[in-house]
């Protein structure tokens, strides 16, 4: 809470990485944003969608024809709507395809918990102001998830009430009961049962889970060690990011210098059980980004408290590793940080300056992990919409995380095509999902998937892509728009 109001002024036909094994690096962008880039969201056709930080205007990220975001192009499209133009807010991208923002700590640099909230159309590329919900003069930095029925929750930072959005009819409706501490500085992680996990900031070591089909929160049990900052003199408890590992623990960073791991599996007491993890090596994680490598590690960015430099690890499931740190970092706090996981299997790094680096880690993917197509037609058309169903399609994770600030899940399919003869890369849009779960295993699950006009015809090959991890390739012959001169 206590922060300055803006940051420093090739498909493949088996099933292994595309990524170099070499160690990791950082890789500026060869295109500079001309802006200073916040926070970043993955649309589903392989755009990634850039706030100008702290303000009103939004660009996308478009990778070149080879796949390639290092070498992408950027495009400015629609602004928010008049006097929108937030920092510290909810987000997602619904399962249709449009993008959700909702308040702000901050509104064009004025510290006011701004309850403005809009949606945006990336085909009619449009913003749309959302109306709050009922009662909410405040937002602010609040949570917010995606539900496995693909429902968007809402929690208040300021009570403890949650609310659920239908995208068709731009209402809210309230959710939940039995959550015994506010929402403040708290980040939702969505489990592999459905359920949603949070950190309580305001009761020491104690952790919820909301149950979807009770609509009930309950206890789910004690951190072993204390992760939310010590509150006091008006500020506000902290607390870190948590992000659910392929082995099915979430790892939950503190804005002190703990962690602990959680175990969804129910206990005797119904709740979980908790490990204290270990101590970061140097820093701790009040407000910070953290995203899901394809290895299964998870890449964090850590500072002391509200300070600098950062320092990056790689959390291996026993201890943070050092890794690399982007060109910034002697200069940035881990609160000025956003991680994004791209569809290349890299991690998208933003710090609100105009300079955008990717993160490409070392090592591959466990084959168990990855996607599989069990249907989709051999024979496509631009311009036409098809099904595509299978495994894993949703991947394991949300996968990037921050906590109550910003939320950039990638838990949902992209739809990639090669060309077989000149070996160039399109993204379909993808919506529709049939749900929004983590680590679906052998459920069959689909997608919808728009073919786009513009595409190489002739012999070439599809794969599912989830969290950066892709499928085997299938082979599809793509005919010329019917409907195209």
């Amino acid at each position: 809470m206590f922060r300055i109001s803006v940051w420093v002024c090739a498909c493949i036909l088996s099933v292994s990485s595309a990524l170099p094994t070499a160690a990791q690096t950082w890789t500026a962008l060869n295109n500079e944003a001309s802006f200073g880039a916040g926070t970043a969201l993955l649309l589903t056709d392989g755009r990634v969608m850039v706030q100008q930080s702290d303000a009103g205007g939004w660009w996308t990220l478009t990778p070149d024809k080879t796949g390639s975001y290092i070498n992408g192009s950027w495009t400015e499209v629609a602004s928010l709507p008049s006097g929108y133009g937030p920092l510290y807010y909810a987000s997602a991208v619904l399962p249709d395809g449009r993008l959700i923002i909702e308040g702000g700590e901050y509104n064009f640099g004025n510290q006011i918990d701004t309850n403005l909230g809009a949606i945006y159309d990336p085909v009619a590329n449009t913003w749309t102001a959302i109306t709050p919900p009922a009662g909410w003069s405040n937002i602010g930095d609040a949570p917010s998830v995606i539900l496995n029925n693909g429902t968007f929750m809402l929690a208040d930072p300021f009570s403890t009430a949650t609310v659920l959005f239908n995208p068709s009819t731009f209402a809210w409706t309230p959710v939940g009961s039995g959550k015994i501490d506010s929402f403040s500085e708290e980040g939702m992680t969505l489990l592999p049962n459905g359920d949603v996990l949070v950190v309580d900031t305001e009761n020491g070591t104690h952790a919820e889970r909301f149950n979807s089909s009770t609509n009930r929160w309950g206890s789910a049990g004690n951190t072993g060690v204390v992760l939310p900052s010590n509150g006091g003199m008006g500020i506000v408890p902290e607390l870190g990011p948590q992000v659910l590992r392929p082995d099915g623990s979430v790892l939950a960073n503190g804005a002190t210098a703990n962690t602990s791991v959680y175990y969804p599996a129910v206990s005797k007491a119904g709740t979980g059980y908790w490990i204290p993890g270990p101590t970061f090596p140097t820093g701790v994680m009040a407000d910070a980004p953290a995203a899901l490598l394809i290895t299964g590690n998870v890449l964090v960015d850590t500072s002391p408290f509200f300070g600098f430099p950062s320092t990056f690890f790689e959390f291996d499931g026993v201890n943070f590793n050092a890794v690399p740190a982007p060109p910034n970092a002697p200069n940035d706090s881990s609160y000025y940080g956003r991680m994004l996981d791209l569809p290349s299997g890299q991690v998208l790094f933003t710090d609100g300056s105009s300079g955008v680096e990717i993160y490409t880690p070392s090592g591959s993917y466990n084959s168990s992990w990855a996607p599989i197509i069990t249907s989709v037609p051999s024979s496509l058309t631009a311009g036409e919409t098809y099904e595509i169903s299978g495994l894993r399609f949703n991947g394991l994770s949300q996968a990037a995380a921050y906590g109550d600030d910003a939320q950039m899940a990638t838990n949902y399919p992209l739809v990639r095509i090669t060309n077989s003869g000149t070996g160039n890369v399109v993204y379909c849009k993808t919506h529709g999902h049939s749900t929004m779960a983590v680590a679906t295993g052998n459920r069959f699950v689909s997608t919808n998937f728009d073919v786009p006009s513009g595409i190489g015809t002739g012999a070439s090959t599809i794969v599912v892509v989830a969290n950066g991890i892709p499928s085997r390739g299938v082979s599809v012959t793509v005919a010329a728009d019917k409907h195209s001169n």
